[in-house]
């Protein structure tokens, strides 16, 4: 349990997509200062597109879409409840983005003419770029990483944020996951890109790791940000996507659509007019499933043969190589077979959804000096491509944020506050080891905060989870392995307690499935457009408040606003 001490000017907390774009980035803009990136894996295949991604799902192409265009998209897709400038920053530089990704060697498909095939699945506009072969985009990242000199350290996993005695952010403290060293890094600037809180909820299959979002984020950025002082947003605004059963991927009615395939009841019928992720389309989905339709399957056995087997080398190669061996486990054939689909658990994530840490459209978090980019930042809807583009942006501005700054003064009291917190499970003779507390406590999430959401249930949640947050005193950790495993259930505990209390603060209902409440079934506009933030109060307990929706960018006509609420459709027979 030695201690470390590492100064740098720029810290990037988190290996997988954003993280590696603010490191180039910012090492671009200022190769004289000194950038490091740190992942609790290791950054060559860290993150959530580690063994690659079969397309960029938000691709503003010239031609096919605008910003303007892209911006109102998610506005109307979000219920409204988006800051535009955010949505805005991304859109303007996407493009660019997509060009040097292709420069770098990043495969994009295209068309006869060489210009970008993109495919059209949102709701409204056209936006989805395939990446044929999307299973080299780590290797290309890297290459760049290693190509301009960024530090890179792996097996530290980030814990808590130091912040300054002026209220500047301050750098970090980690934990060595292999040698159990304590580790305390310095910097001018932070850049968390730590992604999802992929284990709040517990899958169907009770495999604590069995997640649809990537099992490592376990929601550390979140609880990190919080502690740290950071406005966390949206919070009650859950990611909930269609699964394969028993499978923790995607169904990927998502991807197959533009070729042909689409999502279906048990009677056959097509009953949703997009496949685009949407809380209004898992809405849907949940009532077919609940109202005696189901189960939900997708269909693709109507497909030409070579159009089935360009789905299979882009979902079993690309997207899960491991897909195609559950597929053949259990004898299903996209040729004359229906895949079943269900409903994944909860999560918290800006990317599929809206809930992260609050931005602007320049990634500054409320706390000065710290950033936040990719799934773990409040800009909604923003995939692969949004964490790239906040990746940069995040990058960039810090270069200039630190610009003539000192690093900033700390209390070490919080430095050896946090020591004793990690290791204490590892000193205790005896208790409970972390997994046994975790799936009691993701258990209790699926229990009482899954939707439809419930007053009365939630309730009884903060209840359950105030009494495992009393457990925690009893964390027992065999090894500095184990002892990163108990540093994330207090994250995963964070995350649960906060998605409750803005869960109950919000009375109405809202983005479809997602904040679904029976006892408050209807949209309120009058009281409830606006985002619903929390923050770490002065007694060190939650404080939930709304800050207000700013001015559109891009006006939109009410009659327009709530466009995805059509997205039922009739009853259509099963095509021959």
């Amino acid at each position: 349990m030695a201690t470390q001490n590492i100064e740098v000017d720029i810290l990037i907390v988190g290996g997988g997509t954003a993280g590696p774009l603010a490191a180039i980035k910012a090492k671009q803009k200022a190769p004289h200062l000194r950038v490091l990136l740190l992942d609790k894996a290791n950054v060559k295949r860290a993150g959530a597109i580690a063994e690659g991604m079969d397309s960029v799902n938000n691709a503003i192409i010239p031609g096919y879409a605008t910003p303007e265009q892209y911006v109102k998209e998610i506005t109307i897709a979000n219920d409204g409840i988006i800051n535009q400038a955010a949505i805005n920053a991304y859109a303007t530089r996407s493009f660019d983005m997509i060009k040097e990704l292709d420069a770098w060697g990043v495969k994009f498909e295209k068309d006869e003419t060489g210009d970008y095939a993109v495919k059209k699945v949102h709701h409204l506009g056209s936006y989805v770029l395939p990446m044929p072969e999307g299973y080299n985009v780590k290797k290309v990242l890297f290459k760049q990483i290693r190509k301009l000199g960024v530090e890179v350290s792996n097996r530290l996993t980030t814990t808590r944020l130091l912040v300054g005695e002026d209220g500047r952010i301050a750098g970090a403290m980690a934990l060595e996951s292999r040698t159990g060293d304590f580790v305390v890094i310095r910097a001018k600037a932070v850049v968390l890109c730590t992604g999802a809180a992929g284990r709040l909820g517990l899958p169907s299959s009770g495999y604590l790791f069995g997640t649809y979002e990537n099992p490592t984020n376990a929601g550390d950025g979140y609880s990190m940000a919080y502690h740290a002082g950071a406005e966390l947003s949206g919070l009650e605004c859950f990611q909930i996507n269609p699964l394969i059963k028993d499978y923790n991927g995607p169904a990927c009615a998502y991807v197959t659509g533009p070729l042909g395939g689409y999502t279906v009841n048990a009677k056959g019928e097509r009953f949703i007019r997009s496949d685009y992720w949407s809380g209004q389309m898992m809405l849907e989905f949940w009532r077919e499933l609940e109202g005696g339709n189901g189960p939900v399957f997708l269909k693709l056995d109507h497909l030409a043969e070579e159009t089935v087997k360009k789905v299979e080398d882009v979902l079993h190669v690309t997207e899960r190589p491991s897909r195609g061996l559950f597929h053949a486990g259990r004898g299903t054939d996209y040729r004359h077979d229906l895949v079943e689909m269900h409903i994944s658990e909860i999560g918290l994530c800006g990317g599929h959804s809206a809930s992260g840490v609050w931005v602007d459209e320049h990634a500054r978090t409320t706390v000065p000096g710290l950033y936040a980019a990719g799934d773990l930042c409040n800009v909604a809807h923003n995939y692969m491509l949004g964490a790239m583009v906040y990746g940069q942006i995040a990058g960039e501005d810090a270069v200039d944020f630190i610009e003539g700054k000192e690093l900033a003064a700390v209390d070490t009291a919080q430095i050896e506050a946090e020591r004793e917190r990690i290791f204490a499970p590892l000193l205790r003779e005896e208790g409970i080891a972390p997994t046994q507390i975790e799936y009691k406590l993701r258990r209790m999430v699926n229990d009482y905060l899954q939707p439809p959401k419930v007053t009365a249930k939630m309730e009884i949640g903060l209840q359950r989870f105030a009494e495992i947050r009393a457990d925690l005193d009893k964390l027992k950790a065999r090894n500095p392995h184990e002892l990163m495993r108990a540093m994330e259930v207090y994250a995963i505990l964070d995350c649960a307690e906060l998605a409750a209390r803005a869960s109950l603060y919000r009375e109405e209902s809202r983005w479809g499935l997602y904040h679904y409440r029976t006892d408050y079934p209807g949209r309120n506009d009058a009281e409830w457009f606006a985002f619903v933030e929390v923050k770490k109060g002065a007694d060190g307990q939650p404080e939930i408040f709304k800050r207000p929706v700013p001015e559109y960018i891009y006006p939109i006509a009410k009659s327009e606003l709530y466009g995805y609420d059509a997205m039922r459709v009739e009853a259509e027979p099963l095509a021959a």
